[in-house]
């Protein structure tokens, strides 16, 4: 893999010039699953000039996924590709809600590393399989019809040599789930519960956990 593009990386991360948006007012999050002081108080939300949301702590990318994993495990975090298109509602709750929520955002940023792809897009990527396709010819090689729609991948590439992403993704987040969902999904991955579980008994599990600690578990 080519380890040496990752001072490359750090070079492009020091020099982004998006600034974030400025701070979200409280929001009524009543039915959220979240109290409302767990509204957003600040973001990490920027706007591209292609006018795609994003957030300023993914992954520079020179678009190698194989390489993007490597140097994901070799930081010890799960590596993730998110799938969005310009004007996509649900891809702005993603952003303005969902990653602008202070305990989600520091959660998933310390464990995982993120890719941004568009669906109609024209960027040249490489698959892990080494095939090199524009986003919009990756995204239905992978079977991603709608946005957002996220993808994880395994914590390694062992045993995934010669297979595409479509072949080795552990789990997939299909289109925009509430806060509480949205979190639990990512701990499911990193707990790498797939292997011995599907996501809703996760789910189901982590809300007996809940409820049994005497707290109410809103999910909504």
């Amino acid at each position: 893999m080519v380890n040496s593009s990752w001072p490359r990386r750090a070079f492009l991360k020091g020099c982004a010039g998006a600034s974030g948006l400025a701070a979200l007012p409280l929001l009524n999050m009543a039915g959220t699953g979240f109290a409302a002081t767990d509204a957003p108080l600040d973001t990490s939300t920027v706007i591209e000039e292609g006018g795609h949301f994003t957030q300023n702590w993914f992954l520079e990318s020179f678009l190698e996924l194989a390489d993007d994993l490597e140097q994901t495990a070799s930081e010890g975090k799960r590596f993730a590709i998110i799938w969005e298109q310009k004007g996509c509602p649900y891809c702005r709750e993603t952003h303005m809600i969902n990653f602008s929520t202070p305990k989600i955002r520091d959660w998933i940023r310390d464990r995982f590393n993120i890719v941004r792809l568009d669906i109609w897009g024209a960027r040249e990527v490489t698959d892990f399989d080494g095939e090199v396709l524009e986003e919009r010819e990756l995204a239905r090689k992978s079977r991603v019809t709608f946005t957002p729609t996220i993808q994880f991948f395994p914590a390694s590439l062992n045993g995934v040599a010669g297979k595409g992403g479509i072949e080795i993704e552990v789990s997939r987040m299909p289109g925009y789930f509430r806060r509480f969902h949205f979190l639990t999904m990512f701990e499911y991955v990193y707990d790498v519960a797939y292997e011995k579980q599907d996501f809703q008994r996760y789910l189901v599990a982590k809300l007996q956990r809940i409820e049994a600690s005497g707290q109410k578990a809103d999910v909504w």
